[in-house]
């Protein structure tokens, strides 16, 4: 795959989005980071600023997120903003690659989870890179896998944990040598 016919769909976050945008900065690969007026964002190569309509395409009931992800999403404004820019990052992208944690009921933590969790809907490929087991996971349908990914679609999702750990940063590098040679 030509790196420079390539998009990384992104929000620019400190940790594992500003690293895989770093990465894709390096192949060559185009970045759009999804943000929202007043987000404070790490990276600022390719920033994409919704408008309140454009949010409002990604719009969710957070009563319906957070039964989907067996927690509770306050009620706030920026939380339901957040959640916008993650379905604008998910709906633009072919495949998602996530680094984070993979909880016991299949859901991955943190808000980040939400961006797995609508990919898994979205019938669209999703692997996550699991910080505590040290390896990738990728999604059956039905259960999570070992699985050792290659980014195959021109246009990709990169997200996750804003606490990235060294082997975390490890594997998107990884991610993104292996994929584009």
């Amino acid at each position: 795959m030509n790196p420079t016919e390539c998009v990384l769909y992104s929000g620019g976050l400190k940790g594992a989005e500003a690293a895989c945008g770093a990465a894709a900065e390096r192949h060559g690969i185009e970045e759009v980071n999804f943000t929202f007026d007043d987000h404070v964002i790490e990276r600022t190569r390719g920033v994409r600023t919704l408008s309140h309509a454009e949010l409002a395409h990604g719009d969710v009931s957070l009563a319906y997120v957070s039964k989907l992800m067996h927690r509770h999403y306050p009620e706030t404004d920026y939380i339901k903003k957040v959640l916008q820019t993650i379905w604008h990052q998910i709906n633009n992208a072919q495949e998602v690659y996530v680094v984070g944690k993979v909880l016991e009921d299949d859901t991955v933590m943190g808000g980040t989870g939400w961006g797995a969790e609508f990919a898994k809907l979205c019938n669209k490929p999703v692997c996550v890179f699991d910080q505590d087991r040290n390896g990738w996971l990728r999604w059956t349908g039905t259960a999570w896998e070992s699985h050792t990914p290659t980014i195959t679609h021109p246009h990709f999702a990169g997200t996750g944990t804003r606490s990235l750990s060294d082997n975390g940063k490890a594997a998107i590098e990884q991610l993104f040598a292996h994929s584009f040679k």
